[in-house]
C-alpha cells in the first residue's frame, strides 16, 4: 500500500470500514485481539461476521469477556472456522472457561510480549484500539497497553480502531500512524467493570492485610473484591505508590485523597505505573494525559527483576483454593476478567525479593455458600498457578498466616488456624493420613477458636516495635524457646518450681487455645512470622468459681518496660468481656514485680499467703 510521507495524509488513506479490513484476512492466518476493557469491540463483531467464510483462524486473545461469541463459533464448526489461543493460566472452574479450557496457553504475563516480537508465534493480523493522534501522529492504546503494543508492533497487518473515547495515556503506550496499515474510525463506549460491593468476609480481610502495610509501600493490586476491599481500608496510610498490573477505581480515589503519591517508590518515583486500566468511565477520564500515570508494556510492569526494585513492594492477589501445604490455585471469572491470569507468579516473586517487600495471597476461607472449605489437604488434578516455595503470606478472614521458612508440619497447623472452624478437624484428620504432621499431634481448643484481631496491639519500647497479640498454633516452637531463654529465678517465680525442660506437649496447650476458655497473649519483636517472644500471658478460666487464673513471665531484657502491665489490662478486659467474675494469681512471696503488677489493676486486690505462695485475688464488680 502507498504512503504519503506526511502523516496526516496517510491517516487518510488508510481509513476503511470494519468489513472492508477484515477482507484482507486471510485463511489460516493469526489474529490478535486488543485485550481486557481496550478490546475493539467494532473490530472484533465484524471479525466475528466474517469468520464463517474463512478457516484454520487463530485467534489469540487475553481472557476477557466476549462481546461476540468467538468461543461459540469455534465450538459450532469444531475448531474448523477459527481456533482460540487464550494467554491464561489458572483454575479452570467458570462454567465458560472450563468448556473452553482446551484454549488456555499457560504463560507468565512477563513474558508473553517476546513471544510475539521473537515471532516464535507469528501474529499474522492485529486488532487494536486507539485514541486518535495527537498533532505528531501518535496514537495511545489507551487503557490496553499490556501485551497489545507487542503484538501490534509485530504484526504483519496492523488494523486499528480510533475511537475518541479511548484516553490517551503516557508512557509506553504509543503507536504512530505510519505504523498502522488499516484505520477503522469508530466510536463507541469503553467497556467498563464497576467496582463490587465489598462483602463483609473481604472487609475483614481487608483489615487484617492493612496491618502488614507500611507508609511507603509500593503496591500491586488484584482484580477482586478482597484485594479492593483491602484497599478501602488504606485510606489512613501515607504516601503509598502503585506498580501494579491494572488500575482499578480504588487506585483512583485512593490518589485523589491524597494516600497515594508514589514519593517513595524508589523507582519511577511519582508515577503510577501499570499497563491496563480496569473500571468506570471515570477511571478512564482520571487517566487522560494525567502525567502521574504511566503505562508500560507487560514485559516491563510484570518484570520480577523490575517490581524487586521498588522499596516494600506489597503484592495483593486472590486465591481459589489453597492446600496446606501452600500451593495456590486461583480464581477464573468472567466478571473480573484477569483475576486468574498468569501475572501473579511475576509480583509473588518480584515482590519476595523487594527491600521490605511482602507477598501476600487472599483467600476466603469457604465457598459455595459456606459448604466447602477453601483449604484443602491437597491439590491435586487442577492448575496450581503459584508453587509452594513461592508463596509468603496467606490471608483469610480468620487470620494471616507467613509460610516463608516454615516446615510441611508447620504449614499444616497454620494453614489450618486460618481455615473455618467447621473444617478444621476434617483437614486435621486429613493431614495426619497424608504423613504431613506427626500422629501424636492434638489440635486441642483451637479446633474452635476465632483469632481475636481486637486485641492486637503495637507498642514502642525503647525505640524498638513490641507487638502483643493473641497466641496461634504456630507459635508453639517460639513459646517454648521463650521458656529456655528464662533466668533461672524467672522460671522459679513462674513455675513456683526449679524447672529445666519444658516438652512441646505442655507448650502445646498455652498455642492451640479457644481465646474465651484459654487465652495466651504474646508480646513478640522482629518480622510477621518469624518474631521471637519476649512475654507470655496466661489467662486459664477455673469453670468452678468462674473466675479465671493468670500467669506471667517475661524475658530479663524487656522487665520494667511496661509489656506485662499492658498484657495484663488486656487479659482483665478480655475475661470480663467473656463474662468471668475476675482474676486469680499465685506466686512466690519474694516475686514483688508480680504482685505490684497484679494491683495495678482498677479493682480492689486482696492477697492471702497459705504459708507457701501468695494468692492475689479480684472481681471485676469491685473496683478500686
Amino acid at each position: 500500500m502507498p504512503k504519503s510521507t506526511y502523516w496526516a495524509d496517510a491517516y487518510l488513506e488508510k481509513r476503511r470500514r470494519a468489513d472492508e479490513a477484515m477482507r484482507l484476512i486471510r485463511p489460516g492466518q493469526r489474529v490478535f485481539i486488543g485485550s481486557a476493557c481496550g478490546q475493539p469491540q467494532a473490530l472484533v463483531q465484524a471479525l466475528f461476521e466474517s469468520a464463517g467464510k474463512l478457516s484454520g483462524l487463530e485467534v489469540v486473545r487475553l481472557m476477557s469477556r466476549e462481546t461476540a461469541a468467538l468461543s461459540s463459533l469455534a465450538d459450532q464448526t469444531q475448531d474448523f472456522a477459527l481456533n482460540i489461543r487464550t494467554i491464561y493460566l489458572g483454575a479452570s472452574n467458570a462454567e465458560s472457561i472450563a468448556r473452553h479450557k482446551r484454549f488456555i496457553t499457560p504463560m507468565n504475563m512477563s513474558e508473553v510480549p517476546d513471544l510475539f516480537t521473537s515471532q516464535k508465534l507469528p501474529i499474522h493480523v492485529a486488532l487494536v484500539q486507539t485514541s486518535p493522534p495527537d498533532d505528531f501522529g501518535w496514537m495511545s492504546l489507551g487503557i490496553s497497553v499490556d501485551v497489545t503494543r507487542a503484538a501490534a508492533l509485530s504484526a504483519d497487518l496492523l488494523i486499528a480502531q480510533v475511537n475518541s473515547n479511548m484516553p490517551r495515556v503516557l508512557g509506553q503506550s504509543f503507536i504512530h500512524v505510519n505504523d498502522v496499515d488499516l484505520i477503522v474510525e469508530h466510536d463507541e463506549d469503553l467497556m467498563t467493570v464497576p467496582p463490587g460491593s465489598a462483602s463483609e468476609t473481604a472487609a475483614r480481610i481487608g483489615t487484617l492485610i492493612a496491618r502488614l502495610i507500611e507508609d511507603g509501600s509500593t503496591l500491586q493490586i488484584g482484580l477482586d473484591a478482597a484485594s479492593q476491599a483491602t484497599i478501602q481500608a488504606l485510606s489512613e496510610k501515607n504516601d503509598l505508590g502503585v506498580h501494579s498490573q491494572f488500575i482499578t477505581d480504588d487506585i483512583m480515589h485512593l490518589y485523589s485523597q491524597g494516600v497515594i503519591t508514589n514519593r517513595l517508590k524508589g523507582f519511577n518515583e511519582g508515577k503510577i505505573v501499570a499497563s491496563a486500566a480496569i473500571g468506570s468511565r471515570n477511571l478512564y477520564d482520571f487517566l487522560d494525559n494525567n502525567p502521574a500515570v504511566d503505562f508500560h508494556p507487560s514485559d516491563y510492569v510484570n518484570d520480577p527483576f523490575i517490581i524487586s526494585r521498588h522499596h516494600r513492594m506489597v503484592s495483593m492477589n486472590v486465591a481459589r483454593t489453597m492446600d496446606l501445604t501452600g500451593q495456590v490455585e486461583v480464581e477464573a471469572s468472567a466478571l473480573t476478567f484477569f483475576a486468574g491470569t498468569s501475572g501473579i507468579v511475576d509480583f509473588v516473586r518480584g515482590a519476595k525479593r523487594s527491600p521490605g517487600g511482602k507477598s501476600i495471597i487472599m483467600l476466603f476461607s469457604t465457598a459455595d455458600d459456606g459448604r466447602t472449605s477453601t483449604i484443602v489437604p491437597l491439590l491435586n488434578n487442577t492448575n496450581v498457578a503459584v508453587p509452594r516455595a513461592d508463596v509468603h503470606y496467606v490471608a483469610t478472614e480468620y487470620g494471616i498466616f507467613n509460610l516463608f521458612g516454615k516446615s510441611l508440619q508447620e504449614r499444616v497447623m497454620g494453614m489450618i488456624s486460618i481455615a473455618h472452624p467447621d473444617f478444621r478437624e476434617r483437614l486435621f484428620a486429613d493431614a495426619k493420613e497424608l504423613g504431613l504432621i506427626g500422629t501424636e499431634r492434638t489440635l486441642g481448643e483451637a479446633v474452635r477458636g476465632i483469632y481475636p484481631v481486637k486485641l492486637e496491639e503495637t507498642m514502642a519500647v525503647e525505640g524498638e516495635e513490641v507487638t502483643i497479640r493473641p497466641a496461634k498454633p504456630v507459635d508453639e516452637r517460639r513459646i517454648q524457646e521463650h521458656f529456655y531463654s528464662l533466668d533461672k529465678d524467672d522460671i522459679f517465680s513462674r513455675f513456683m518450681h526449679e524447672k529445666t525442660s519444658f516438652p512441646r506437649t505442655e507448650v502445646e496447650s498455652r498455642s492451640q487455645i479457644d481465646y474465651v476458655k484459654d487465652l495466651t497473649l504474646l508480646a513478640l519483636v522482629g518480622e510477621f512470622g518469624f518474631g521471637r517472644v519476649v512475654a507470655v500471658g496466661e489467662c486459664m478460666l477455673l469453670p468452678r468459681t468462674n473466675m479465671a487464673e493468670v500467669a506471667f513471665s517475661v524475658n530479663k531484657n524487656y522487665q520494667g518496660k511496661g509489656i506485662a502491665r499492658r498484657i495484663l489490662r488486656k487479659l482483665a478486659d478480655a475475661a470480663r468481656e467473656n463474662g468471668v467474675f475476675g482474676l486469680i494469681a499465685y506466686t512466690t512471696p519474694g516475686n514483688q514485680a508480680m504482685i505490684r503488677l497484679f494491683k495495678t489493676l482498677p479493682y480492689k486486690v486482696k492477697s492471702a499467703f497459705d504459708g507457701e505462695g501468695v494468692s492475689l485475688t479480684c472481681r471485676f464488680d469491685e473496683l478500686a
